[in-house]
């Protein structure tokens, strides 16, 4: 893998340190597809579904 200059690194990391929020929730969302994707099994899966149509519901009525 490549090196990452020095310039490039100081922007990341000040680009870090301003959008910890954005940071924070890609990083979740990340965590949350790859445990979908290689680890869930079939009843994480169900579980998984019903909090999701929860989650939907919820997000409808707050948007009315």
């Amino acid at each position: 893998m490549a090196e990452i200059s020095d310039a490039k690194s100081r922007a990341n990391k000040k680009w870090d340190d301003n959008n910890k929020a954005r940071k924070q929730y890609i990083n979740k969302r990340s965590v949350a597809r790859n445990f979908i994707k290689q680890l869930a099994t079939d009843d994480d899966l169900a579980e998984l579904l019903g909090l999701i149509s929860d989650r939907h519901k919820s997000l409808k009525q707050n948007n009315k």
